[in-house]
């Protein structure tokens, strides 16, 4: 009576195990698998500036993945309505902030148009635009025709961004091959427990000598 009743538990104890581990990696996945977005920005979108800021800045809601320590990937550029370009095309990077020195030309309307390294790996970007309103002693800016490269030291992407918002190579996050490594796992767990049943089972069944 006693082997009949540790069978069903051994059973049990390997489809606990094997679905117990989902709980954590599954849920670890998502956030992995999430771009970041952006959560405020100076100018805001649709702002009228009469000031010039220090700097214009994006931040998002996670942590910018800034690998080579010198803003490989991203930008942050100004442009005015007849398309020239303002700054110099530099661009800082710390934790969830990017940012570059505020220059501006005469009164217009502007956009600002931003790529960023997501914390997931995948490049975001996005524009919006504001409006600027400058104070009488305000010394207006040129502008450039060309896009600005931080004097030659940053490679700049003049292909416009998809609309979805994404561009790169799509790649398989930690989330993802966690999820796949415990499915495997999970499987394994339980085509073991199955093959020690049939195994007990069919000596069960096999007659005495």
């Amino acid at each position: 009576m006693m082997r009949r009743a540790r069978l069903p538990l051994v059973v049990l104890v390997a489809l606990a195990a094997a679905l117990g581990s989902a709980v954590p990696v599954v849920g670890s996945a998502a956030p992995a698998q999430a771009h970041d977005y952006l959560v405020a920005s100076t100018p805001k979108a649709g702002e009228a500036l009469t000031a010039l800021p220090k700097d214009f800045t994006i931040t998002t809601n996670g942590i910018l993945l800034n690998i080579d320590g010198k803003g490989a990937g991203f930008a942050l550029q100004v442009t005015d309505s007849a398309g020239k370009y303002y700054g110099d095309g530099c661009v800082a990077v710390e934790n969830t902030v990017m940012s570059t020195p505020a220059v501006l030309g005469a009164a217009g309307a502007y956009t600002m148009t931003w790529q960023a390294v997501s914390t997931d790996g995948h490049t975001v970007s996005d524009s919006f635009g504001f409006s600027w309103q400058p104070p009488t002693d305000f010394s207006p800016s040129a502008g450039s025709s060309t896009v600005p490269d931080c004097n030659g030291t940053a490679s700049v992407n003049t292909t416009p961004a998809p609309d979805s918002g994404t561009t790169g190579v799509q790649t398989v996050d930690t989330g993802t091959l966690g999820t796949v490594l415990w499915i495997g796992g999970a499987i394994l767990a339980v085509a073991a427990a199955l093959a020690l049943t049939l195994v007990i089972a069919g000596r069960r069944k096999k007659p005495s000598a």
